[in-house]
């Protein structure tokens, strides 16, 4: 078996588990390696039936179209298991080529190479105080080139428990993708707070029987995405990306939605939402978490969006900058809803209020732009009944 094409521009994946072990007998499309590249992590199925030989170590770095494993046809069948659901006829064992995987690194983690010794040492740097991004934790000289020598006293580790875990291929390139958006764009944030009576009152009133008609609730993304694609034609530079010398607009609205996942956050896209009701949006919503939550999420469903939103509220957060999502030049942040007093035509009133917090790429979006957008998805939320309903409340709904 090689190791499939996860998506368009990678090359290589790492073997982050294997759910089988060497000699094991497989069965056809049954999930035996859990593989990560640097947007998702992925389940590779057996090709075919039989007993497996395993040609690469968890952890290893494989090309796409390398080997990983063997499976011999021919192998019989252990006595006790299930009946196959296929019914292949058994096959001569496939001579398949040498593996080009490279071979796993001998250092240990905290070695470093000859070049990043000499630069850690001009810096006066110990190598145990450096984690390297290297094969097994090898020091690099780049690690090195990067290290800054530490103000303060080198913690204490004896006779304490210290745990090193090497980072899955899909959060080191969030982690990348994280530094670039902050070394690579003019970001900045504006904030707002949302009254979100008027939501509670209309989730209050037809949230039973809009779950019993549609089979999804009534949740406040549907609004916030509604109310982010009337903002983004309001503000089309919001729905904008940069490109070389030249901006990116957008009459479509594809908006990323970050969710929690196994394996950390994932940001899968609800298409075109700018032709979806209230309806679509949450059974979108749904159907991208459930995927995400069972690992069955792909790259295709993760990639090409052209603006994030993502909800913190749901952790506890009260306020956050949230970080753009390149090449995206703009994400709102919702947060959680707290009662507060506030000041209503001249009384204090007591109301479930909610910060939110665009941050956007202040190369294409002025400040005016960003105000007024998210000045308007604040109206849309505070009136939705005239902004997102057209003042057709069990018409928008679908009742």
């Amino acid at each position: 078996m090689k190791v499939p094409s996860p998506g368009e521009s990678i090359t290589e994946v790492e073997i982050a588990e294997w759910l089988v072990q060497d000699g094991d007998y497989v069965e056809k499309d049954q999930a035996i390696a859990e593989v990560d590249s640097d947007k998702a992590t992925l389940e590779l199925p057996a090709e075919v039936s039989g007993s497996i030989t395993l040609k690469a170590e968890e952890g290893d770095a494989v090309a796409v179209g390398s080997v990983v494993c063997l499976i011999d046809t021919t192998a019989s069948k252990p006595e006790g298991s299930l009946d196959s659901n296929t019914s292949e006829t058994p096959a001569p064992v496939v001579q398949l080529p040498t593996p080009t995987i490279e071979n796993k690194s001998t250092y240990a983690s905290g070695t470093a190479s000859p070049a990043a010794k000499k630069i850690l040492a001009e810096k006066e740097i110990d190598t145990s105080a450096i984690t390297g991004t290297g094969r097994d934790g090898r020091i690099t000289k780049d690690d090195a080139a990067k290290a800054v020598p530490s103000m303060g006293k080198k913690i204490d580790t004896e006779g304490r428990r210290v745990k090193r875990t090497k980072l899955s291929m899909l959060r080191r390139k969030v982690a990348e993708r994280l530094v670039a958006a902050k070394n690579e764009t003019a970001m900045l944030t504006t904030f707002n707070e949302v009254d979100m009576s008027p939501i509670f009152e209309l989730r209050k009133q037809y949230k039973e029987i809009f779950k019993e008609k549609h089979g999804v609730g009534l949740g406040f993304m549907s609004f916030f995405t509604l109310a982010v694609v009337r903002a983004l034609k309001l503000f089309p530079a919001v729905n904008s990306m940069i490109e070389g010398k030249e901006m990116i607009s957008y009459d479509f609205c594809d908006i990323s939605i970050a969710v929690s996942g196994p394996k950390g956050l994932m940001v899968p896209v609800v298409r075109n939402a700018e032709n979806l009701t209230f309806k679509g949006v949450e059974s979108e919503v749904k159907r991208l978490a459930i995927r995400a939550r069972e690992g069955q999420i792909t790259i295709d469903e993760m990639t090409g969006g052209t603006f994030t939103i993502s909800n913190g509220g749901v952790f506890g957060s009260m306020l956050s900058t949230p970080i753009i999502n390149p090449p995206q030049s703009g994400i709102l942040g919702m947060h959680n809803i707290i009662e507060r007093p506030v000041a209503v035509e001249g009384r204090v009133e007591i109301r479930p209020m909610m910060y939110v917090a665009l941050s956007y790429d202040h190369r294409i979006i002025d400040g005016k732009e960003s105000v007024g957008f998210l000045v308007a998805v604040k109206e849309a939320l505070e009136n939705p009944q005239e902004f997102l309903m057209d003042n057709a409340i069990e018409k928008a709904l679908e009742l």
